[in-house]
């Protein structure tokens, strides 16, 4: 066949076909002719593939109260809220909150967060990585007092706690014992439920039908006489909380009538508290008795029980006993454990705390039977010696390590969950007072935050190492993540504000250099320089 070139007309629409007529010639040449068409003909479908890459980083931020200039608690310093993003270890926003904040939480969503303001004001600010000024919003509480009031001489702000509940804020009242709750949006004083004597902190989950106010009986505006001599109340479970005394009680309080259902007995010094998930449990660290009250939420009461002297049998006829109390452990050369802070984890279902006069973390199992009384292995405890006044500690969501801020000693603590073993020490930037978490399905991010230091230290889980450093305005005063997993909601919807048993903004050593003793004024200090008595 010869070679040859035709036109072919295609109705109203033409178009040249070029073919060849010698398929020797076409591969030879390796040229390569094609059919073009148009009108009604058929074309053919292109589908895009899409490339796969790595998994996203989790939708998961730490946000970041902090001072710009290191002053007492009674200047005007301005507060700033940095947002942290997880993925890229960068500041995505910052934003003015209010004047002097003392101490600050976070909702259960990580997406609002408050402050409590030295003008007596509660900041409303929204947590995003557009959080702007003007979109903040304040509240206002009673006026704080004026120096010489009857049961406030120094003329202190008597609002030293926030709770983040589900149905709005809870702030807790020193002076006149109450819990002022705040609802809307933004939040507005709706009614003040009466407590027992110094509210310090509270605890629950934040969908529970109950809450719990811990009150430490000790008055904490005035005076009180602690080994021979006068201190501030609010400081006396910092001097010296096993000379105190005095037991504290756990309120409970009914969501739904804002009524208190019961007055439970605590140990001396109550001063932070956590929940489990399912609201069965409340944990009360017992700074002054070295011990944790264990608080059955289904019973409204202590977790007791009367047993036959066969012991107590669920339905499956296995036997259980309840620990209305659990001790802990200092190290060896301690007389105290003094805890002051804890976390629950999910996954292992045990109790983390951070013993500050004992150097040391326990881990405990608390974990239930199936039919919500305690297991076998309730109560079973793990004591680690950590570093110097271990102020706080988080744990992985997964479980597998807990990491323990050392206030004194400048360095966070690596500890194996599962080995119970320190497996090493870091070395961070100033005196941390808050350690935070949040972990994904192939690594997680630890931020230690120092009072006394404007830089955030971040480590990563993956190799437990320093990833970075973070510099905010100011020196942090506390910090969050919005999510331990990036899927759970918040846990750690209560303040921390110092005193009251919860370390000050510096460490015990930084007073005994300055020849000075903790004051309500000065534990809120974040400058060595300015300690004063």
């Amino acid at each position: 066949m010869s070679n040859f070139l035709q036109y072919v007309p295609m109705g109203a629409c033409a178009a040249r076909r070029w073919a060849v007529g010698s398929t020797v010639l076409a591969i030879t040449t390796g040229i390569v002719f094609g059919i073009s068409g148009c009108g009604s003909n058929l074309r053919p479908t292109v589908t895009p593939i899409t490339g796969t890459g790595p998994n996203s980083q989790p939708p998961s931020n730490a946000f970041v109260i902090s001072t710009p200039s290191s002053s007492t608690a009674g200047s005007a310093a301005a507060g700033i809220g940095t947002v942290i993003n997880y993925a890229g270890d960068t500041v995505m926003a910052t934003a003015a909150i209010g004047p002097n904040p003392a101490t600050f939480t976070l909702n259960a969503g990580g997406n609002t967060a408050w402050t409590v303001n030295g003008d007596g004001t509660v900041s409303n600010i929204p947590v995003s990585t557009q959080l702007q000024a003007k979109n903040i919003t304040y509240s206002t509480l009673n006026p704080i007092p004026l120096s010489g009031t009857a049961g406030d001489p120094k003329g202190l702000d008597p609002v030293i706690g926030l709770f983040g509940g589900a149905l709005g804020l809870y702030a807790l009242d020193v002076l006149n014992n109450q819990v002022d709750v705040l609802t809307g949006s933004p939040d507005a004083f709706k009614l003040t439920v009466p407590v027992d004597e110094t509210p310090v902190t509270m605890v629950g989950v934040a969908n529970a039908t109950r809450y719990y106010s811990i009150s430490q009986m000790i008055p904490y505006l005035t005076p009180v006489t602690l080994d021979g001599k006068s201190v501030d109340g609010g400081v006396a479970c910092n001097i010296d909380a096993h000379a105190v005394g005095v037991t504290g009680v756990a309120d409970g309080i009914e969501t739904s009538t804002y009524t208190v259902s019961s007055h439970i007995p605590l140990g001396v010094c109550p001063v932070y508290a956590v929940g489990t998930p399912d609201a069965k449990r409340v944990f009360v660290m017992n700074r002054g008795s070295d011990t944790v009250s264990v608080i059955n939420s289904q019973n409204n009461d202590l977790d007791a029980c009367t047993c036959p002297p066969t012991g107590c049998v669920n339905q499956n006829g296995q036997t259980y006993t309840c620990h209305p109390s659990l001790p802990l452990t200092p190290a060896s050369g301690k007389a105290h454990a003094g805890p002051v802070y804890a976390e629950y984890n999910q996954s292992t279902a045990q109790l983390v705390v951070a013993n500050y006069e004992g150097n040391t973390i326990s881990i405990i199992d608390v974990s239930l039977d199936e039919y919500g009384n305690d297991s076998s292995t309730f109560g079973t405890t793990y004591t680690v010696p950590v570093g110097n006044n271990p102020a706080s500690v988080t744990v992985l969501a997964d479980g597998t390590r807990a990491y323990v801020a050392n206030q004194s000693d400048s360095s966070v603590t690596v500890v194996n969950m599962s080995s119970h073993t320190v497996e090493t020490t870091l070395p961070v930037t100033g005196h941390p007072r808050t350690v935070v978490s949040t972990q994904n399905s192939l690594y997680g991010k630890v931020y230690a935050a120092a009072t006394d230091s404007p830089y955030v230290t971040i480590i990563r889980t993956d190799q437990d190492i320093i990833s970075t450093t973070v510099l905010v305005q100011g020196n942090t005063l506390d910090i969050r993540t919005t999510s331990p997993d990036t899927s759970s909601g918040n846990l750690n919807i209560v303040s921390r504000q110092p005193g009251a048993g919860q370390p000050c903004n510096l460490p015990l050593s930084a007073y005994t250099a300055a020849g000075v003793t903790p004051s309500i004024s000065n534990c809120q200090t974040q400058d060595a320089t300015l300690l004063t008595q």
